[in-house]
């Protein structure tokens, strides 16, 4: 099995907080705090792309999602809640054990993996949908784990990429703020060096023969504690949306 993607020291740091994926106070705060800022981004990307009505009971009803990397499902689950049949991948295993349970309790139909991209290419799995967020800067290989990508997806599909650019805001914000200041991930989480700016990652989905159609930032603000798109300030988190050749 070709495991490019896979930096096993990546999954141990993740491996080491899996219990905590639920837990909004725990060491993935910054995830629940980020999570719907990334759903109103996806679920309104999706929905244009594919034709459907949000307001609708289960509007992605018919559509098969990946989400690559999918640690405890905090975006997993909101996707089957809207209708779309659903696959969880991730190499940590106690982060899709921790998935599992979660779901169970919610009653959710959620297909969770102890896998890889590479993997589920090399089974000719493919999706409408995937989602790889916060996952192209912990990889071995961002490049080849955007190829693999892009395999995975169904003619016309779509891929929603999430990650951190590396600018001198990025290291003070993702680094010294969030790490060493606020404390919200421990120390090491992240490595400022293996940050990618958008012009790479759109680079990387026209190398894996996908069409970027849109990019936008995340920002925080401080007053209102809160997350919202930016149609201009890409400086530290941000979205990219790539879709496959039609034929």
């Amino acid at each position: 099995m070709n495991t490019s993607s896979i930096d096993l020291a990546e999954i141990a740091k993740f491996e080491a907080m899996a219990r905590e994926w639920w837990d909004p106070k725990g060491k993935f705060k910054p995830l629940h705090m980020l999570n719907p800022c990334r759903l109103d981004y996806i679920t309104a990307q999706i929905a244009h792309q594919y034709g459907r009505d949000l307001d609708s009971v289960r509007p992605f009803k018919g559509l098969r999602i990946l989400d690559i990397g999918c640690g405890g499902g905090l975006i997993t689950e909101p996707m089957a809640r809207l209708g779309a049949t659903v696959v969880g991948a991730d190499a940590a295993p106690t982060n899709i054990e921790v998935a599992k349970i979660h779901a169970a309790e919610s009653d959710l139909p959620i297909d969770y993996r102890t896998t890889t991209a590479e993997a589920m290419a090399s089974e000719h799995e493919v999706f409408d949908v995937v989602l790889a967020l916060e996952i192209v800067e912990h990889v071995a290989s961002p490049v080849a784990f955007v190829d693999t990508c892009a395999t995975l997806l169904k003619p016309g599909g779509m891929l929603i990429m999430s990650t951190l650019n590396r600018t001198a805001k990025s290291f003070a914000m993702g680094i010294i703020g969030a790490e060493w200041v606020m404390r919200w991930l421990p120390k090491g989480t992240h490595d400022w060096r293996r940050f990618i700016t958008p012009d790479e990652l759109d680079a990387m989905a026209v190398a894996a023969r996908l069409e970027p159609l849109d990019r936008k930032g995340m920002v925080f603000n401080p007053i209102t504690w809160q997350w919202s798109i930016s149609h201009r300030d890409l400086s530290v988190n941000y979205l990219t949306l790539s879709v496959a050749p039609s034929v």
